[in-house]
């Protein structure tokens, strides 16, 4: 079945962008107008963070979001054959901030969030970092689309770790010089588990280990924003957070971090994955000590 899968898909990409622009424009009509993937969610998501906005500023944004959501799946496969020097024809990523990280020794960790196409992260740290590039990843449930995948996602010989494994696996590349990519706005496993704060103004909750990674390490820390430019183009940013991450304090990092990638969001709402139910674990008084914001608990 996985040769199957990965044959397919891999035809599939071998179509000029183009063509695959025709289907992502079909994938659009049948999410959003038949099939309304997910619609709820993206609805309620925005009216949370958007509640200003009108119903029809609303639906705008949701559409938009749904073109570019179907726009992400034709380009994550054309990933399948796509080319080393198309790719850095199409996406770029200006790390000149952390050169003399790298010729100093130190080891970066990178964090971004889940912007259209959080895929091309992974292949543009690889293909842009001066020093060996580490891309933590949920391994998927499904074995053999976990496979194809993880083939697509490692063409370019980028070091791929999975989340579920990355304690013991991390001792290996961490003997050498590295720098770590970390999708950071996932949800923790449970709300006991994760730091919480408010995210557009609602309880959230975080994944503490790049806010605990950053503390035992000490590496530099960079934000990376991702900006859509066109169909098929995307830059990203890189920010500065610091350069020594021992100095940070427990839950500083984490809140730097939900500032910086709200801004972000803010600037292009519908370039965020809201078909993510992000909110799904609500707060509780017994969350309190877990609180790290600024301002007091929604129970204080």
């Amino acid at each position: 079945m996985y040769y199957i899968v990965y044959g397919i898909l891999y035809l599939f990409s071998l179509l000029p962008f183009f063509i695959l622009y025709l289907f992502s424009d079909l994938i659009f009509f049948l999410i959003y107008h038949v099939m309304k993937y997910r619609k709820h969610v993206v609805v309620e998501n925005l009216r949370m963070v958007f509640p200003d906005n009108t119903a029809e500023d609303i639906e705008a944004l949701a559409r938009q979001f749904y073109r570019d959501f179907s726009d992400s799946i034709v380009e994550i496969i054309k990933l399948f054959s796509m080319s080393k020097r198309t790719f850095k024809r199409r996406v770029s990523m200006d790390l000149s901030v952390c050169r003399h990280y790298e010729q100093q020794g130190r080891n970066i960790h990178y964090h971004t969030g889940h912007q259209m196409n959080w895929e091309y992260g992974n292949h543009a740290l690889t293909l842009n970092s001066g020093i060996p590039a580490v891309n933590v990843y949920l391994r998927l449930n499904s074995r053999v689309m976990d496979r194809v995948i993880y083939r697509m996602r490692t063409r370019f010989n980028n070091i791929l770790v999975p989340a579920q494994d990355f304690r013991e696996q991390s001792v290996k590349f961490m003997k050498n010089q590295y720098a770590l990519g970390l999708i950071a706005d996932q949800s923790p496993p449970g709300g006991d588990a994760g730091y919480w704060l408010n995210y557009f103004g609602k309880p959230t909750a975080f994944i503490t280990g790049p806010d605990k990674g950053a503390r035992r390490l000490d590496p530099v820390v960079v934000f990376l924003n991702c900006v859509k430019i066109k169909r098929g183009y995307y830059r990203y940013e890189a920010k500065l957070v610091t350069d020594h991450g021992r100095s940070m304090a427990e839950g500083e990092l984490t809140r730097l971090y939900r500032d910086f990638l709200e801004e972000g969001i803010r600037k292009k709402p519908s370039n965020y994955l809201w078909s993510h139910r992000r909110w799904k674990i609500h707060y509780k008084s017994e969350y309190r000590n877990r609180w790290i914001d600024n301002i007091q608990p929604p129970d204080a």
